[in-house]
């Protein structure tokens, strides 16, 4: 897990160096899509040393995952907004915040709460991100006025493309479980 970890700093830190961060800034897919998935993969496995070392606090706080997941909708669903990304690329200090709040309020409470979670609960919060992926591809597809400052029309729309692919992924992986037999081989 320690290892885990490490791997968790090291693309944290690559990812905020600031010729990468710049690059991968430039593309709205890839800002959106790549840098942004990223940083919460670095917290997902940042945390790994801390779900060993403190797990009796996350008892306490987060005991059956409801609230960390509260967290994750709301940094999630804030940096979903276009606008974010504008200023995030404007305003220093919010680039500061994408650079806190994905790793260490999405992507800690990510791992830290989805195994707590009952499948009812986990079915509802992918169903809810089905349905914000969809409205997202649709919002940028089909948008006749360029949403964000910072980039073009064309690049909003592939990134609606690349949010529908996402969508249909995960409605692909979600149907793949009514025709494969997922009971366990005795």
């Amino acid at each position: 897990m320690i290892k885990q970890a490490k791997y968790g700093v090291i693309l944290y830190v690559c990812l905020a160096i600031p010729f990468v961060a710049n690059f991968l800034e430039s593309i709205m897919v890839t800002h959106m899509l790549i840098q942004m998935p990223l940083l919460i993969v670095s917290g997902w496995l940042m945390t790994s040393y801390i779900e060993e070392r403190f797990d009796y606090i996350v008892k306490k706080w987060n005991k059956n995952g409801v609230a960390g997941i509260i967290l994750v909708i709301i940094i999630t669903t804030y940096w979903m907004i276009p606008r974010t990304m504008d200023e995030a690329l404007q305003i220093p200090i919010v680039e500061l915040f994408k650079f806190i709040s994905l790793p260490f309020l999405v992507g800690c409470p990510l791992r830290l709460s989805w195994k707590r979670l009952s499948s009812v609960w986990r079915s509802f919060i992918g169903l809810n991100y089905i349905s914000m992926f969809a409205f997202m591809a649709w919002l940028y597809i089909d948008s006749p006025v360029q949403i964000c400052n910072n980039y073009l029309e064309i690049e909003q729309q592939l990134l609606g493309r690349g949010f529908l692919l996402i969508t249909v992924a995960i409605v692909l992986y979600i149907l793949q479980f009514a025709f494969i037999d997922q009971s366990k081989p005795s």
